[in-house]
Order: C-alpha cells, then sequence, then structure tokens
C-alpha cells in the first residue's frame, strides 16, 4: 500500500446532476436574469448546500413557506413538488409562479390523482417529511398513506383489498423499495403496481453504477448534502454491495484522511443534486494523497433533458433561451 501506483479511484458514470436538476437550477438563474433580484424559491430548489448558497449570492431568497413570500412577488417551487394547496395559497397571494418541479416528480402525481379518482386506496412508499412525499400526498391525503418502514405495513388500512395501489418517492433505494412492495404484497395480494417505474432513472443508474463497482472498492466517497434522499441511498448502495466503508460529503473539507487506511481503491460518485466541481474537487484531494489513477466506469448513458417550466418559457427572451 505505500507504492503510489497500488492506488485508484473509481469513478463512477452517471453522476451528479439528472435532468431535473438541472432544469430546476437553471430555472432559478434564468429568473433572476430576466426578472432580476430577488426571485423567492419555496423550500431548496434541490438538497444541495453549495447549489442554495450559489444561488443566494445571486439574489434568489429561499423560504421555507409560501407565506413568506411578500405578495405579488416571483415564487419558484423546488423540484420536489408541492400539493394542490400550496399552488392555492399562492394564488391567494396573487404570486407569479414558476413551477420548477421535475416532470417524473408531476408524473407521480398524476397517477395519484388518477388512481384516487378511480376509488383506490394508495400506499406512497416514501419518507415521511420529505417534500416530495408531502407534495404528493397532498394531491389526495383522503386516501394516500405514506410507508417509511417495515412497521409502517402492518398500519395500513384499506377500503378494499382489492383496490389498492402502491406507488413511491423517486429518489429511493430500488432495492429497498421492492422490499417494502413485498412486504405489503403479503398483506395486499391483489395490490397494483404503478403504471410505470416510479423511481426515476438518474436514481436508478447512479445506484446501479455504485452496485458495480462497490465490491471491488474498500472506501467509497459521496458527494452530497445530507438532506438528499439520493445521495444517503447510494451510501447505504455502496454498503450493500461490498464496499467496506463509505461516507457521505458535501465537498472535499469533510473527508478524514483516516479513511485511506489500508485502502487501494476509492470509488467516487455524487448525488443527482451535485455539480461537477464538487467531484473535481474531491478526486484532487485524493490525487495529493496518492491516488492519482482515476477508471471511469460508465454503467449508462443519460441523454434526456426537459425543457424549463412553461412560465419562464413565455417570458425569456429568444436570446436567453
Amino acid at each position: 500500500m505505500t507504492a503510489a501506483t497500488t492506488r485508484r479511484v473509481l469513478l463512477a458514470r452517471p453522476r451528479g446532476y439528472c435532468a431535473g436538476v438541472d432544469r430546476a437550477v437553471v430555472t432559478v438563474e434564468k429568473a433572476l436574469e430576466q426578472y432580476g433580484a430577488p426571485v423567492y424559491v419555496r423550500k431548496q430548489i434541490v438538497h444541495n448546500k453549495h447549489v442554495v448558497a450559489g444561488l443566494e449570492a445571486r439574489g434568489a431568497v429561499f423560504v421555507d413557506e409560501t407565506e413568506e413570500v411578500p405578495e405579488g412577488a416571483i415564487v419558484v417551487f423546488s423540484a420536489h413538488g408541492v400539493s394542490p394547496a400550496v399552488h392555492e395559497e399562492a394564488a391567494q397571494r396573487d404570486l407569479r409562479v414558476i413551477d420548477a418541479t421535475c416532470p417524473l416528480v408531476t408524473k407521480v402525481h398524476k397517477e395519484a390523482v388518477r388512481f384516487a379518482s378511480e376509488g383506490y386506496d394508495i400506499v406512497l412508499i416514501g419518507h415521511r417529511g420529505h417534500e416530495e412525499v408531502e407534495g404528493t400526498q397532498g394531491e389526495a391525503p383522503d386516501v394516500i398513506q405514506v410507508v417509511d418502514t417495515a412497521a409502517d405495513v402492518d398500519a395500513v388500512q384499506v377500503a378494499d383489498p382489492e383496490k389498492v395501489i402502491w406507488l413511491s418517492q423517486t429518489t429511493l433505494s430500488v432495492d429497498e423499495t421492492l422490499e417494502t412492495v413485498d412486504l405489503l404484497r403479503r398483506r395486499f395480494p391483489l395490490m397494483t403496481s404503478p403504471p410505470s417505474d416510479d423511481i426515476c432513472y438518474a436514481t436508478q443508474n447512479r445506484q446501479e453504477v455504485v452496485k458495480q463497482i462497490a465490491d471491488d472498492c474498500q472506501l467509497v466517497i459521496v458527494v452530497g448534502s445530507k438532506n438528499s434522499s439520493n445521495s444517503v441511498r447510494l451510501v447505504e448502495v455502496a454498503l450493500d454491495a461490498g464496499a467496506d466503508t463509505s461516507y457521505l460529503v458535501d465537498d472535499a473539507t469533510e473527508i478524514d484522511e483516516a479513511w485511506l487506511t489500508g485502502v487501494g481503491t476509492v470509488g467516487v460518485t455524487s448525488g443527482a443534486s451535485v455539480p461537477e466541481d464538487l467531484v473535481d474537487g474531491v478526486l484532487a484531494w485524493l490525487a495529493e494523497r496518492g491516488y492519482a489513477d482515476v477508471q471511469e466506469f460508465t454503467a449508462a448513458t443519460e441523454t434526456l433533458t426537459f425543457s424549463l417550466p412553461k412560465e419562464l418559457r413565455r417570458d425569456l427572451r429568444p436570446a436567453n433561451r
């Protein structure tokens, strides 16, 4: 382990920004350019403290609740989505709304509305209190029950065991979600699955590449913020897939050099709301300590992009699009 040639980095690809996050961040940037500061943002636009700080420096004002936004001002709804009640509150305050909800989250909202209208009880697998879960549950609060842990499965009560469907938060661990589905199906054998997978393509791709490299790594470093669900899941996936240790860091300053003791191969990846410069910083930190051999491991190629919210596209000058 003393020779530099024995040290390497397996760099996961895809990593970092997904299409929904890119769309949301660009939405705030373009809104600031088009309308000028301040532009209010309900909740963190994406769950990354560096991204939020950067936008704050440019004039974005992040608030926890819609009532904190001055009447008539511009407010951007975050990528995680909001409930109909939040839209109603914004309308009552005459706010100019730009909805940056990820289209894949919107898909889950529409599924909730559809199945609620068809008389289904909906089991929403996700983290209680997470903004995305609160937004989805708000679409049909009378018929949606949140299952966060295995213990919650036993508490689910439905009107008709033949009319139950499960939906999920988009940023969960694929494997853990399927384990929860199995538990639910033991109680409700006729439970319906969503028409298409709710866990987003980017979450699945980032988990899949980590699964493929983890067994070769003594250490996996996941770049991402603590409140980022998909980033936290990547740490869990790495450990489950065979990595000796795995840690979540916001940036290179949070890495503990002691983690490298006895480590030959370090895996590096990042959550879906992490800009690439933070990963570059981790790679530079590792290179300074003898891990200059970086081998990128690609499990999928992502080409999906989303157009900007219609409210913003309407106002943007052609040169700014």
